[in-house]
């Protein structure tokens, strides 16, 4: 379960904690300038790296000019910020489809862990550059913390309540075994598919990992 709720999108600065003088347009057309910036970016991010990457390969990337970049960004740290934040928000909120409450929670538990996996993978190539960027700028590490708090704090609030109800082991305190359940789906989807490293089938991985969920929490029905 590594999927969030409640964490709606705002401006850049408040979600990443990097400082910035630029507010989100009011219009459509620059939302849609803005998006087209973003967009841009992660192209010439994912092909290039951070440190290569230029904004006037951006700006040929979106077909518009220093000026307008400027116009939304102050540089290449805030629009990075701002593709890891689409990224980040993708993976929180990956559309997990319903499943029917009889199916009972091993089986919302896999669709959940489907859900981000799949997510993760359409993002590999940024996550991996986000590991990067983070060990040059600690403030992009506080960006990747605060997206594991997210995901520990809702899980913690799911293994509870699948205690409340006698479903789980009630001895297992729930934000160290979410922490810890969490990391482990997390890691292994950026050895696998960030690295390439190990089995890259979707559907072993989510089979490994929603049993050791099931299993951490020795669940019943």
């Amino acid at each position: 379960m590594n999927a969030t709720d409640g964490d709606s999108m705002a401006s850049i600065g408040s979600l990443t904690g990097i400082a910035t003088t630029k507010e989100m347009p009011t219009t459509r057309r620059g939302l849609r300038t803005r998006e087209a910036l973003v967009k841009a970016a992660r192209v010439v991010f994912e092909r290039d790296g951070f440190l290569n990457a230029r904004l006037v390969d951006i700006t040929a990337e979106a077909t518009c000019s220093i000026g307008t970049f400027y116009t939304y960004f102050e540089g290449k740290e805030e629009v990075f910020a701002a593709v890891i934040e689409a990224a980040r928000h993708d993976m929180l909120h990956p559309g997990m489809p319903h499943v029917p409450e009889d199916e009972g929670p091993a089986a919302v538990i896999e669709a959940s862990n489907r859900a981000y996996l799949v997510a993760y993978k359409r993002n590999a190539k940024l996550m991996k550059l986000m590991q990067q960027v983070a060990m040059i700028d600690p403030r992009f590490e506080e960006v990747r913390a605060r997206s594991a708090r997210a995901f520990g704090e809702r899980n913690a609030r799911r293994i509870k309540e699948l205690q409340d109800r006698g479903l789980a082991d009630p001895t297992v305190d729930p934000e160290l075994a979410a922490r810890a359940l969490s990391l482990m789906v997390s890691r292994l989807a950026f050895e696998c598919f960030a690295l390439e490293e190990g089995p890259r089938d979707l559907e072993e991985i989510v089979a490994v990992c929603t049993r050791l969920w099931v299993n951490g929490l020795n669940l019943s029905a």
